[in-house]
């Protein structure tokens, strides 16, 4: 029997990537004044790490290398292209996972550390300061106004039940 790690490594990151790429231009396009900053940029690189991984069932995830397009959106260098210093580091931090959920539930970033290329790194961070996916002007352009305004009120409602439980999670945890 095959390992079943080796296979999620294998199958499911890449798609998971592709998808995170795809959800990360996306916001980005809702942003102009986001691309502007990273047209900048074009054909810089960045690479992304989950740092202080400490869920023992799932491999950690592996570096996410992203090229920063003339559109000013991200690509994934192909794997046959040969490999390059980033211009960026972007270290996630995924050592306290339920205070980083409790941050995302809470509409904040999780801590990230950020280093290399001076004015890449400034526009880097004032994109996690300032750019935001808005599901509901989403749902807004498929379903209108009507429907889009009845899935935000039971999505904010789902959201705060979330924002408690993870809250409550997170204080029984560090309790001594």
């Amino acid at each position: 029997m095959a390992d079943p790690l080796a296979f999620l490594t294998a199958t499911v990151m890449p798609a998971a990537t592709a998808r995170f790429v795809l959800l990360a231009n996306h916001v980005l396009q809702a942003a102009p004044a986001a691309t502007e900053r990273l047209r900048a940029h074009a054909g810089r690189l960045v690479q992304v790490d989950v740092e202080g991984w400490r869920l023992p069932l799932l491999p950690q995830p592996p570096s996410l290398w992203l090229r920063i397009t003339p559109a000013g959106m991200f690509e994934q260098p192909g794997p046959d292209e040969p490999g390059a210093a980033p211009d960026l580091r972007l270290g996630v931090d995924a050592s306290q996972p339920l205070d980083s959920a409790r941050r995302l539930a809470a509409g904040e970033v999780p801590a990230v550390r950020i280093e290399g290329d001076a004015a890449l790194a400034a526009d880097m961070s004032w994109l996690l300061a300032h750019v935001r996916w808005d599901p509901a002007a989403d749902l807004e352009r498929v379903f209108g106004p009507m429907v889009a305004e009845g899935f935000s009120r039971a999505g904010g409602t789902a959201m705060a039940a979330v924002r408690q439980v993870v809250q409550s999670v997170s204080g029984v945890v560090r309790r001594p």
